[in-house]
């Protein structure tokens, strides 16, 4: 890639934070890997690239030629998680074996590494919302598809485990907040204070949310507006699952459903939360009982979010706005639900 002009560097607002793009041998290494990479598939680079740096992944956005049937157009984008998201290279090469309509297949992966390369997906969500008039029912279309997704891959929760993918299954999750409240360094005495109080109530969140019957399958954890694709009218893609956790699948309801309350209000939760269990429906489950397990999932997908913020690179751990972030997390599971 000497041919290829300097990339261009976005490092939000971490930009004292070290990450490993920093570093010559492993810039060299993983630029070599995406060469190779391209070339695998008749691909070279045919611009300068474009780098996002965080303290949670290394993102090149990178223009090719060579290809020009290759789904997704003329950018491939390379990624490089830290050891607590390593898995999502390989999490993203079995969605795309498991549940091909709904994910990017990966153009190559170096699970060892942590490392990917995929296709562009076209039109981010999140940019079709801010060019053009957007009803709710394409939110609702969003979370069907969605929620389809996560029935198919139940029988898969245990290979999303071996695959590394961080196990939060519904009755662990009492655990999973004494591990995050204990390895918390911004929690105040009062906070502590507080979620020592809320314990034995979410221990019963989880035993009454399990009874419901609804089986563990992969949360996305942050499914926004910004992690999927909306390539045409009624189609979306999923991606972006490095905060990914196996546990109870409504928890991922939380942040679409929040997004969409922002753009248009309180009083589209209950369509979205429907249009969400359309696809949970049967199996001896009654409606009420449904929404009483979105209510009690939405309290504790909390839990994901506290636990995402640590997937960090080593040397961004202590990055502090970050940990806070965690505790207000934390703190989310007091709040009642707004359905």
């Amino acid at each position: 890639m000497r041919d290829v002009a300097s990339p261009t560097v976005d490092r939000g607002v971490y930009p004292d934070t070290v990450i490993p793009w920093e570093q010559r041998s492993w810039r060299s290494a993983a630029l070599g890997w995406l060469e190779d990479g391209l070339t695998a598939h008749r691909l070279r680079v045919s611009g300068g690239l474009r780098v996002r740096l965080r303290p949670w992944s290394v993102l090149v956005r990178v223009p090719v030629a060579g290809r020009k049937a290759m789904a997704g157009g003329e950018t491939v984008w390379f990624k490089a998680n830290p050891p607590a998201s390593g898995f999502e290279g390989a999490l993203t090469a079995a969605l795309a074996r498991w549940v091909p309509r709904h994910v990017l297949a990966p153009l190559a992966i170096d699970a060892a590494r942590g490392w990917s390369l995929l296709p562009d997906g076209g039109a981010l969500f999140r940019d079709v919302l801010e060019r053009e008039p957007v009803r709710p029912e394409a939110w609702e279309d969003l979370l069907r598809q969605y929620a389809s997704m996560q029935c198919a891959l139940i029988p898969h929760a245990r290979e999303l485990e071996r695959l590394g993918v961080p196990s939060a299954r519904t009755m662990e999750l009492p655990y999973v907040f004494d591990e995050l409240v204990a390895g918390s360094p911004a929690l105040r005495t009062d906070d502590r204070t507080r979620l020592a109080e809320l314990r034995p109530r979410l221990a019963d969140w989880c035993a009454e949310l399990a009874a419901l019957g609804v089986p563990d399958s992969l949360d996305h954890v942050d499914l926004h507006d910004g992690q999927l694709f909306n390539p045409e009218p009624g189609r979306f893609t999923f991606f972006d699952w490095g905060d990914a956790a196996v546990s109870h699948p409504f928890c991922s309801l939380r942040v679409p459903a929040r997004k969409a309350c922002e753009r248009y209000g309180p009083g589209v939760l209950p369509r979205l939360r429907d249009a969400y269990l359309e696809p949970w429906t049967g199996a001896g489950r009654t409606t009420a009982e449904l929404r009483r397990a979105v209510r009690l999932a939405w309290r504790l997908s909390a839990l994901g979010r506290a636990r995402a913020w640590g997937g960090l690179f080593p040397s961004a751990a202590e990055a502090s706005p970050l940990t806070a972030e965690s505790a207000r997390s934390l703190l989310e599971l007091a709040e009642e639900p707004p359905l």
